[in-house]
């Protein structure tokens, strides 16, 4: 951990705003404490009431809302989303944004006890068992891992801008592309699987509707908000089902 640490109590809107913007500038782990109402939607909806939560913003997308019951959050998004703070009718507001599925996470506090951000890196990759061809096992083995209706029909695809790690497609008919990837990445890969999309779109048919999806255990805030501007997908999986 760094000597990087903001912090108040009991801020006002204004205040909570400009820690909030400041930390996701810097890539910081943000947490806020107060009471406030909590809105899912996507593939179902959810509401809670008012009440006391701890609101985390991590910086490779994921959100957290926690109660004081349980390991569990109450609501999460995954990461690969993009989070915006603002204030709406008077209250301190967090909207995060799922694209792929459609998904919305909203949490309005009406009052704030206390926020932080702060860098929570310890200089230490995440040693991960497995390899990326545990990874391809995994999905071919169980193609739902991937998103419902996935249907794998090729690896090592070839394309004029590389070889597609695994090509299918998805229960609409679409080609989706699938690049795998064994620990945390950040633009770089998500660059890659932009240019197989890409590739495929011009070699393909007039008309044909090509999906790029990233696959791997976590990526950086940058290569979500990439990944967002792109259309394209991020599932969070390890090439062990242990890791």
């Amino acid at each position: 951990m760094t000597d990087e640490l903001l912090t108040a109590v009991e801020p006002d809107h204004g205040e909570a705003l400009a820690l909030v913007e400041t930390g996701e500038e810097r890539g910081l782990l943000c947490t806020l404490f107060g009471r406030c109402r909590v809105a899912y939607d996507g593939r179902a909806s959810s509401t809670l009431d008012p009440g006391d939560r701890l609101l985390v913003l991590k910086p490779d997308g994921t959100v957290l809302v926690h109660t004081d019951e349980g390991q569990q959050p109450v609501n999460w998004q995954p990461p690969g989303c993009t989070h915006e703070a603002g204030i709406e009718d008077g209250q301190f507001v967090v909207r995060s944004h799922r694209t792929s599925p459609d998904e919305q996470l909203l949490v309005a506090f009406e009052q704030l006890l206390h926020a932080t951000a702060y860098d929570a890196t310890d200089g230490a990759d995440l040693a991960l068992t497995g390899t990326e061809e545990d990874l391809r096992q995994r999905i071919l083995d169980d193609p739902s891992l991937v998103e419902s209706g996935f249907e794998p029909r090729a690896t090592e695809r070839e394309t004029p801008a590389g070889s597609v790690d695994i090509y299918g497609e998805d229960a609409d008919g679409n080609v989706v592309v699938v690049e795998l990837k064994r620990r945390r990445v950040g633009p770089d890969a998500v660059s890659q699987l932009n240019r197989y999309v890409e590739a495929l779109e011009r070699d393909l048919h007039a008309g044909a509707t090509v999906r790029g999806i990233l696959v791997a255990p976590s990526v950086t805030d940058t290569a979500g908000q990439l990944l967002a501007e792109r259309g394209l997908a991020f599932v969070s999986l390890s090439p062990s089902p242990d890791a």
